[in-house]
């Protein structure tokens, strides 16, 4: 018997995340954060990230690369540039920055976050953390918290 190959046989099967079925959770009054995937390896995650109009993303350093997708919202950078609906930022690893939201909107980006993104104190001092590791961990004690399943958000 001859077996016949598609050309789709030679795909990989999709992981798909419904984010509707993942909760936002609450990083304060002012941001939440969905995820989507936490990387392999603890190379980094995936998220929705939403943050009230005026709050701030305090002075941070990234370990690897940053990609954020504007979806809603604006926001200003350090640097003065604004980002809005449809904007797509790239920061390198290394990069440093801080950020407001502005406008009357709440933002919400797409982000790809590869490595750690590290909240600097003074002196340049890494005052908290975040990673692969430390939002799976979040997420899952979130989900216990409130009697939610937790998801495979693995790749």
């Amino acid at each position: 018997m001859t077996t016949i190959r598609r050309p789709i046989d030679d795909f990989l099967p999709a992981r798909v995340a419904a984010a509707k079925d993942t909760p936002w959770i609450p990083m304060s009054h002012e941001k939440a954060w969905k995820p989507l995937r936490f990387l392999e390896g603890g190379r980094g995650f995936v998220e929705l990230l939403r943050m009230q109009p005026g709050a701030i993303m305090p002075l941070h350093r990234h370990t690897g690369e940053i990609h954020a997708y504007n979806l809603a919202g604006t926001r200003t950078l350090c640097t003065g540039e604004v980002i809005g609906p449809g904007d797509y930022v790239y920061e390198p690893p290394g990069n440093t920055d801080w950020w407001r939201i502005t406008g009357e909107e709440e933002m919400t980006a797409l982000v790809v976050v590869i490595g750690a993104v590290e909240f600097l104190g003074p002196g340049n001092t890494v005052i908290a953390r975040a990673d692969a590791h430390s939002q799976r961990a979040a997420y899952e004690t979130w989900c216990a918290g409130h009697g939610l399943p937790v998801l495979d958000l693995s790749e």
